[in-house]
């Protein structure tokens, strides 16, 4: 199989599906949908646009309900067929590692019982290699796994009466959304973003996702490894990748792409080139 040719047909195709949901929120200095006599009226204050090589840069206040759907939509699976698409272009690359650090001195206490950091050792901050931010930022180089237990909702509100002395607390008619409610696009921009930055420097991607990997065989290695078993150690997700759908069910060719290369990036994962 020719690796190179897969990679460069799916990069390509992926940038020209960034660039279209670019142009769908009004980020890029492409055709927007929203742009006309009221666009600015049904969206906000709208980014200027970018100049070639910045991709997305100024997010756009609010967005239609309607269309932050359909953008979020496509954007799931672009993300799942982006982050496949570093993992293939990953397959046979080799990073080195710094070898583990032993256990860290403890801090000494000062005076006022605040522990003070002994000199040559910075406080522990996240590291941004593998994980992103949430919701913008750095693209994420693991698939989200899926939520076993669904998310708490609001209790309802109690309506405690007395018959004959006291009425009920009268609720608040519920407005069903309407598909032209605004609503807030920062955070669909940031992951836009990060889309556009990852694409626009692939090998960059693929070395963070190596470091990952051997990051995670050196863990493995150490006496540390069971104390840290419930990290990820397999970066897809089992089942059905984020954001794809059932084949009968597929309206755009970014859900063809994600097949494709989901296949291919298990066949780069389960046998590596090592040559």
């Amino acid at each position: 199989m020719d690796w190179n040719l897969a990679i460069e047909r799916n990069t390509t195709t992926l940038k020209r599906v960034a660039a279209m949901l670019c142009a769908m929120a009004g980020l890029a200095g492409l055709t927007s949908p929203l742009a006309g006599e009221d666009g600015s009226a049904r969206r906000g204050k709208a980014g200027s646009p970018a100049e070639p090589g910045e991709g997305c840069v100024s997010p756009p206040l609010v967005l239609p309900r309607h269309l932050h759907r359909a953008i979020l939509r496509l954007l799931r699976p672009a993300e799942s067929a982006v982050r496949r698409l570093i993992i293939v272009l990953a397959r046979g690359l080799v990073v080195t590692l710094a070898p583990p650090r032993g256990t860290k001195p403890a801090a000494a206490a000062s005076q006022d019982g605040i522990a003070i950091p002994r000199p040559g050792h910075a406080p522990a901050s996240p590291s941004p290699l593998w994980g992103g931010v949430r919701g913008g930022g750095t693209l994420p180089l693991l698939d989200p796994l899926k939520r076993s237990v669904s998310p708490l909702r609001p209790a309802a509100i109690p309506r405690i009466s007395l018959p004959g002395v006291t009425q009920p607390f009268p609720l608040a008619p519920r407005n069903p959304p309407a598909p032209d409610d605004p609503l807030d696009a920062t955070r669909l921009a940031l992951r836009l973003q990060a889309v556009v930055t990852a694409l626009d420097d692939l090998p960059a991607q693929a070395r963070r996702f190596a470091r990952w990997r051997a990051f995670r065989t050196q863990e493995k290695d150490t006496a540390a490894a069971p104390a840290r078993k419930n990290r990820r150690a397999w970066p897809l997700r089992p089942g059905r990748p984020p954001g794809q759908r059932p084949k009968r069910l597929r309206g755009h060719a970014v859900h063809d792409i994600l097949s494709d290369l989901h296949g291919l990036a298990f066949d780069a994962l389960e046998r590596p080139d090592t040559s």
